[in-house]
């Protein structure tokens, strides 16, 4: 890793302060001054800051149970962001996987890792999220191959990827989707003439949401956790 990205993982320096602290002498590598951020820093080595040394916040991976009233923002606007239900270390470099709307409930992911995001949310990876929907009337005969052929939401040319919908119960979906578009479960149900009135996420690929987690609480995914996720969709 370059000393310049080494410093920005464990340090609040921006870059531009990166670079005045290297030059000024103030960082060494293994008791050794370095003025230059591509410096290579490997696994084992000492990085020191005035003496001090750092350590490297690395890559989080975290499974939060969202409530409602909450934006999947990284600051408050109208909503309190979902960033404000968890406590932890350079909380700024964080972002959530995807989105749920201010009353949407239940599984969310948080990382600092833009690769690992983009595989779970690109349509092309084709990775389930699994959606518990509410609904104000019951599902209509024709849902379950209305949603298998694609659903032309309201303002869009195009069809949405084929959908899957399980009965619960009159008013109560499951809905297995492959894409993440603006409120889309909403408005696919809303294209069969139905409205949404409570919606919940239940799974994310392989990752369903922890039954021990109350709404607000948060927990880091386990290793095997964040490398399923990274291969779901692609098996």
């Amino acid at each position: 890793m370059r000393l310049d990205k080494f410093l920005a993982e464990s340090t609040d320096l921006s870059r531009s302060q990166s670079r005045k602290v290297l030059s000024a002498g103030e960082i060494t590598v293994n008791g050794e001054v370095v003025e230059k951020g591509t410096f290579i820093v490997n696994d084992g080595d000492v990085v020191a800051w005035d003496g001090e040394p750092l350590e490297r916040v690395g890559l989080r991976y975290i499974m939060l149970n969202k409530p409602a009233g909450y934006e999947c923002s990284l600051k408050n606007s109208q909503h309190p962001s979902v960033m404000n239900l968890i406590d932890i270390e350079k909380r700024d470099r964080l972002h959530t996987v995807g989105r749920l709307d201010v009353e949407t409930t239940g599984l969310i992911l948080i990382t600092d890792d833009g690769q690992w995001t983009h595989r779970i949310i690109s349509p092309k990876h084709r990775c389930d999220k699994v959606y518990l929907a509410t609904l104000a009337a019951p599902l209509c005969e024709e849902a379950e191959a209305r949603f298998a052929e694609g659903i032309v939401l309201d303002g869009e040319d195009r069809p949405t990827l084929p959908a899957t919908v399980e009965r619960v119960s009159p008013t109560l979906a499951r809905l297995t989707i492959q894409e993440g578009k603006y409120h889309q479960v909403r408005r696919m149900f809303a294209a069969l003439g139905n409205h949404v009135e409570q919606l919940h996420r239940e799974r994310i690929g392989p990752l369903a949401l922890d039954d021990d987690l109350a709404p607000g609480e948060s927990r880091f995914l386990t290793a095997d956790e964040v490398n399923a996720l990274a291969r779901a969709g692609d098996e």
